[in-house]
């Protein structure tokens, strides 16, 4: 261990050059990562949950090999970067970075002695969707002040450019990092099937895991650092109820031949009461810790009139409390359906009663609830005395763990809190995501000591999955310097540590 002043810098701040790192970060942005997320956009990279023959498409592919080339073109030391590929699976981008500036030397696998820091992003996208103003369009990058329209920008092509920026301004600044491995996959969006297959193959390679940076989150606001505290999980089904091997005219058949659609809401009513939304499968239906009931009074206080959705008018909404709505998108299950099949376009709706009808059921669940639990309350629930004897089949889809946060280590709190004071003016703030980042869990049960900083840009209007998604570059840029931030301060903890 070489060694250290007695009192090496906390932050980026406070490194021997911060103003060559300061104005790298903005260049790389500006020149660099704009342009490139420019083209990023531009690839139909759908995920392969929306695209079945993405191998033969070649867009995953053209994304990985976008991110790959500009990776390959950063200063930063000593770095490798290699693309794991595994049969009949998305591949993996994998940067490994050792320790830097003396802070400790590598053992034989690579990994520093007070553990890896692992950076985490993907590349895949949703699909296209509706809606998109004049003007605007998935594949279309457009950019418009600091917004940077087009699908997966900000969800979450953004992160791997942020990622390796925040390291190499650290070591352009003269500041020291442990052993950084930065991971970009691409099946995310269809629930990270691929990851757990790569990561075991990583597994004694990577080493024990110290710290996880994930910039795949939100942010409720654009003026200060928001950390993500928990993340809901995920169950889906494709549920299809069959009256008939083909449609027949429906002055003949209704009344006698009972609807399809009228047996599928019978379905639903036994896992969800459709006047509240409240989802009734016993499995699905955790109490949130106190921490998080008061963590959301706090947010609530600061969010003020709240979350802003485009609702239409006259809407009401399901709760009119802040902290209760907080709390109802966090920690609360919800079912949505999210696709539909055998029912035609209204426009080429004849006077046919259908044979079938299948809908896409995604069903959010609490961060601590069980999955396969879920699964097979589910599947015992809908498949359990068909509804007038039809035929109904469940096809299962995403089942990904939640993820609720281990509580923050003095040093991070510290350096979370100084780096937003110093980038923002504005303390840090906590929050609960909806959403689902199977990575988080998968990593949480590997290694239960590591500790997590979850965030990202995904705030007002962004619209993530939904048409008119943008990046707030200049809150990306800012997201870098915090990144960097942290990155120096868990460097200084282990320096610290190893005297």
């Amino acid at each position: 261990m070489t060694a250290h002043p007695d009192s090496p810098p906390v932050m980026l701040s406070g490194c021997p050059d911060v103003e060559r790192a300061e104005a790298l970060i903005s260049s790389r942005w500006v020149d660099e990562i704009v342009p490139t997320l420019e083209r990023y956009i531009a690839i139909p990279a759908l995920s392969p949950a929306f695209d079945p023959n993405w191998e033969a498409a070649g867009h995953l592919e053209a994304a990985v090999a976008l991110v790959v080339g500009w990776i390959g073109g950063r200063t930063v030391a000593d770095m490798s970067v290699e693309v794991q590929r595994l049969p009949g699976r998305t591949p993996l981008i994998v940067v490994d970075i050792p320790p830097f500036n003396g802070l400790d030397t590598p053992s034989d696998d690579g990994s520093a002695a007070g553990g890896t820091v692992v950076l985490y992003g993907h590349l895949d996208k949703q699909p296209e969707m509706s809606g998109w103003r004049e003007g605007l369009g998935p594949w279309t990058p457009v950019r418009s002040g600091d917004r940077l329209y087009g699908r997966g920008g900000a969800d979450d092509g953004y992160a791997a450019f942020a990622s390796i920026t925040a390291i190499e301004a650290v070591q352009a600044a003269g500041g020291c990092h442990g052993r950084c491995v930065v991971l970009i996959e691409a099946s995310e969006e269809s629930g990270s099937p691929d990851l757990p297959a790569h990561v075991e193959a990583l597994a004694e390679w990577l080493g024990p895991v110290d710290l996880v940076l994930c910039l795949d989150s939100g942010c409720a606001t654009y003026d200060t650092l928001w950390l993500t505290t928990s993340l809901r999980g995920v169950v889906s089904v494709t549920l299809e109820v069959q009256v008939l091997s083909e449609g027949v005219h429906s002055g003949s058949a209704s009344g006698v031949v009972p609807s399809s659609f009228r047996l599928m809401r019978q379905l639903l009513d036994r896992i969800e009461d459709a006047s509240t939304g409240q989802v009734l499968l016993a499995s699905a239906n955790v109490e949130p810790p106190p921490a998080r009931l008061h963590e959301a009074k706090a947010t609530a206080r600061v969010l003020g009139d709240g979350e802003r959705f485009p609702i239409v008018d006259g809407l009401r909404l399901m709760t009119d409390d802040q902290a209760d709505a907080l709390i109802a998108r966090t920690w609360r299950p919800a079912l949505s359906i999210t696709g539909a099949d055998g029912l035609p376009p209204t426009g080429r709706a004849g006077n046919v009663l259908r044979p079938s009808t299948s809908l896409k059921l995604s069903l959010r669940i609490p961060p601590t609830a069980e999955p396969g639990e879920v699964m097979a309350e589910l599947r015992a629930t809908l498949l359990a005395d068909p509804p007038s004897g039809a035929t109904v089949t469940m096809v299962d889809g995403d089942v990904a763990p939640g993820w609720n946060a281990p509580a923050l280590q003095p040093w991070l709190a510290a350096a979370l809190e100084q780096s937003s004071m110093h980038r923002f003016d504005r303390p840090m703030q906590l929050m609960g995501e909806g959403g689902t980042i199977p990575f988080m869990g998968m990593l949480g049960s590997r290694f239960p000591d590591a500790q997590f900083v979850i965030t990202g840009v995904l705030g007002p209007d962004s619209n993530a999955h939904g048409p008119n998604e943008f990046l707030d570059v200049a809150y990306a840029e800012q997201l870098t310097r915090c990144l960097a931030d942290i990155i120096v301060a868990h460097a200084t903890k282990q320096s610290a540590q190893s005297r």
